[in-house]
């Protein structure tokens, strides 16, 4: 029996909730500068199935990588841990 890695999880919050079953979610990252060693913060995009769309913009939600839904989408949303207000 052939063991499997774990999939990515990712934290991040709702940006858009436009579409149907898809939430757009931005996730924020630290990194260190290589020259000036200060900690520079970073944005990324992804995609997300929202499948009973659940999600409202704000909300922090988990997110785990799938197999590919669609050509942009290749992440589910695993849970919502924090509601917006």
């Amino acid at each position: 029996m052939q063991k499997r890695g774990k999939k990515r999880q990712l934290v991040g919050t709702i940006a858009s909730n436009e579409m149907d079953k898809t939430v757009i979610v931005l996730v924020e990252r630290l990194v260190k500068h290589p020259l000036y060693h200060k900690y520079v913060r970073r944005r990324s995009k992804f995609a997300a199935h929202d499948e009973n769309n659940a999600c409202k913009i704000g909300d922090k939600v988990r997110i785990a990588e799938s197999r590919p839904i669609s050509r942009t989408k290749k992440w589910r949303v695993s849970e919502i841990i924090k509601e917006a207000l």
